[in-house]
């Protein structure tokens, strides 16, 4: 009997591993990562450094480990590039997946996510691939953005797959759809919903679940899409981009939605308004429930936590403030100044901001005020500080530019 147990319990552990999605932001993309035993306070200096490297290529995408591998990708000449290496900075493999963007601010946003023996990636030029984990072979590839005429704006594809069952969801945008699904193993398109308008935005799906309703939350440069991942069925959207409202050339809607229940906030930056979506009970539609014109996040990502969003928000591109807003309200709790704006997540009841003048803060959840604990400063690398950090194994990941830095945050 107890062979018999330990082996279910084996099997059920090996399944588990094995069918665990390792991706930007956390298991839910909610900026949450589940680690606990991790320091609540970091020496002056900052936490133990425990690797350096370089050469991954620009980018400001995220690092991720997985099974003390780290991969992550990077802008080399006019190529993205991913690399996997170990936590001593050795590269096992480092695979061209596609062109980068070309134009304005080309260098790498996508982050890797690993879903079993596979790695699915997205080039700034839109060519999504699935790579072989251990040998950094090409599986398939699809160019999503020209098999389906997609779209662009003023700064290309910043797009991270979603992996949903067993599909592989895009966003291409443009007149002929808006959002299709690639079946995960071969790439051949499972299926595609009707066009709603709008070019690409620059924000990455998300799986939103509620009672028993299971969608897709995905954006256009113009709409929220919920849909139905079965067969692409729109369930509703909701156009959230009106360019009546609007007098800058750029469009920066890079968030991913965040959810709660039947509710659902949207952030996009440069005074644009927020605003906080209610489902109705049939899950066929949404209303305004309010709208907000202090947390505009630029692209940074908010959090959700004891009934508050936390976040910073856009006061023009060099500047901005972080603020704490009641989530069933609206009511901000505070706006206050670290320096300027930046990523945002969390782990262990501890937020963890990157501000965009490389400073590396452990922060309180509190509406009381944005308490910084602990800080230091990334020095190392060149470009704007953008790239979200990545937490896993008692480890902070960090990137800036080309350069990798990997930290000790477990606690004694």
């Amino acid at each position: 009997m107890k062979i018999v147990l330990w082996s279910v319990v084996l099997v059920a552990f090996v399944f588990t591993s094995e069918a665990q999605v390792i991706q930007w932001r956390g298991p839910n993309r909610d900026g949450k990562f589940p680690e606990t035993g991790l320091l609540k306070e970091w020496p002056e200096a900052g936490p133990d450094l425990i690797l350096e490297t370089e050469g991954i290529g620009k980018g400001w995408s995220s690092p991720i480990l997985a099974d003390n591998m780290i991969y992550t990708t990077g802008m080399i000449d006019t190529l993205d590039y991913l690399t996997a290496m170990d936590l001593q900075g050795n590269v096992k493999w480092q695979v061209s997946y596609g062109r980068s963007w070309n134009q304005s601010f080309p260098d790498t946003r996508c982050t890797p996510v690993v879903d079993g023996d596979k790695i699915y990636v997205q080039s700034g030029t839109g060519r999504v691939a699935c790579i072989q984990r251990e040998t950094g072979k090409e599986v398939w590839a699809v160019n999503v953005d020209t098999k389906f005429h997609g779209e662009y704006h003023l700064w290309g594809n910043s797009e991270t797959p979603l992996i949903v069952d067993d599909l592989v969801i895009c966003s291409p945008g443009g007149h002929e759809t808006s959002i299709i699904a690639l079946n995960k193993f071969t790439g051949e398109t499972a299926w595609e919903t009707k066009s709603v308008g709008g070019p690409r935005a620059y924000a990455s799906a998300t799986i939103y679940e509620y009672r028993n309703f299971r969608y897709i939350l995905a954006v256009t440069g113009t709409h929220l899409l919920a849909i139905k991942p079965e067969k692409g069925e729109v369930a509703w959207n909701y156009k959230y981009y009106n360019p009546d409202l609007w007098d800058r050339e750029g469009l920066i809607w890079t968030n991913t939605p965040v959810f709660n229940d039947d509710e659902i906030f949207l952030t996009m930056g440069y005074d644009y308004f927020a605003v906080m979506l209610k489902m109705d009970s049939t899950g066929t539609s949404v209303s305004e429930k309010f709208i907000d014109h202090t947390l505009d996040n630029h692209h940074h990502g908010v959090i959700l936590h004891d009934g508050h969003l936390y976040g910073s928000n856009w006061y023009d591109n060099r500047r901005g403030r972080w603020v704490c807003m009641v989530w069933d309200t609206g009511e901000i709790k505070y706006v206050d100044d670290w320096d300027t704006k930046g990523a945002l997540v969390m782990a262990d009841e501890m937020l963890y901001a990157y501000n965009e003048r490389g400073n590396v803060g452990l922060v309180k959840p509190t509406p009381n005020g944005f308490e910084v604990v602990s800080q230091f400063r990334i020095t190392k690398g060149a470009g704007p500080h953008w790239a979200h950090p990545f937490i896993s194994d008692g480890k902070l990941l960090m990137r800036h530019g080309d350069v990798l830095l990997v930290f000790d945050i477990k606690g004694n």
